[in-house]
């Protein structure tokens, strides 16, 4: 059981991260498998609430959901057990046995292909079947994803614009994008130059500026053909990021099975001011956690831009059974986290 339960950990770790953090660790014992945020590898500035930690974090459950499934284990999810520790987002728990998943055998495969692509995506656009096979994905884990109109688009353009201005403006929020971009940052985390664009891309809504260019070729062409979705919900908790990221895990792999490329935009809801533009654009019917840009990729850009990479090495604890044994109010809670160690942007965190 334990080698299961670290194999479906080791499978997260090829989960999508904000800034490639991989903000979690695990501990196994007996028959649980428990996530936790680690605060060593928090933003402090970029994301001081830890919305896109959590939501990462999320990711990585819903991958590790995956991995077991896939070996034929049936297992039982809690969310936020026990409100006092907020760090201790999900715990699961092996039951027995089940049918293996061919489904989720496939995935297992889909996880070590799936890549974060900031290339403009220059083929024709997405088709409405393929559409709404992503939206069904986010659905299924609890989340909706809200497909903008051309008019919305430009409106998200210049939310994301703003949202630009505001965090380069600080000198903290640019000191902590270089720690993550460069610097001295634990091995296997953090985003590597050969995903950063060699030119500014042409694109209709602004990617990230990482403030120096790296060395993924991008070609001349423009991405007017590229969809965007915003990944909203019913409520603004730390379960609900959770989800959010199983969520984006979901209709990430769904995409990446239809050929379909998904770009991650999250600087619009890092800035409080334009998260709520966000937020009106999905009618105030919920709570923006995403934006993701949605294209195909014509015959130049087919397959990854840069050799497959091994995520980080897990941070994996094995403890006693009862180090992992439910709190006194588990479900799915709602509690605000408070007090996750976050550190210094301009000082390394420590490696893990």
């Amino acid at each position: 059981m334990t080698q299961a339960l670290v194999g479906a950990a080791t499978v997260a770790g090829y989960a999508p991260s904000i800034h490639n953090t991989q903000p979690w660790r695990w501990r196994v014992g007996g028959t649980r498998l428990g996530l936790f945020a680690d605060g060593a590898r928090a933003l402090a500035v970029t994301d001081p609430d830890a919305r896109l930690a959590t939501l990462s974090c999320g990711a990585a459950l819903q991958h590790a959901r995956i991995a077991l499934a896939a070996q034929g284990w049936r297992a039982i999810v809690t969310r936020i057990p026990d409100p006092t520790e907020p760090e201790h987002l999900a715990q699961l728990r092996v039951v027995g046995r089940a049918p293996v998943e061919l489904q989720a055998v496939r995935r297992t495969h889909t996880i070590r292909l799936r890549h974060t692509d900031r290339r403009p995506v220059t083929g024709p656009p997405v088709g409405s079947d393929d559409l709404r096979a992503i939206a069904d994905a986010v659905q299924a884990e609890g989340a909706w994803l809200h497909i903008l109109r051309p008019d919305q688009v430009m409106d998200l353009a210049a939310a994301a614009g703003h949202a630009q201005q505001t965090e380069t403006a600080d000198p903290a929020w640019q000191a902590e994008l270089a720690y993550w971009t460069g610097g001295t940052r634990p091995a296997g985390v953090g985003v590597p130059d050969d995903t950063i664009p060699l030119r500014a891309p042409q694109t209709t809504v602004p990617g990230r500026d990482f403030g120096h260019h790296g060395d993924l070729s991008v070609s001349t062409g423009h991405d007017r053909n590229a969809g965007y979705g915003v990944l909203y919900g019913p409520n603004d908790q730390p379960v609900d990021w959770l989800r959010a990221g199983e969520a984006l895990s979901s209709a990430w792999l769904t995409a990446v099975e239809l050929g379909v490329s998904v770009l991650p935009l999250s600087a619009t809801v890092e800035v409080a001011s334009t998260r709520q533009t966000v937020r009106r654009l999905v009618a105030d019917l919920g709570h923006p956690y995403l934006v993701v840009r949605l294209g195909m990729l014509d015959s130049d850009n087919a397959g990854p831009p840069h050799a497959p990479r091994l995520p980080a090495r897990q941070s994996i604890d094995r403890l006693r059974p009862k180090a992992l044994s439910p709190g006194p109010a588990a479900g799915d809670s709602s509690s605000t986290p408070k007090g996750r160690g976050r550190h210094d942007p301009t000082s390394p965190p420590t490696p893990r």
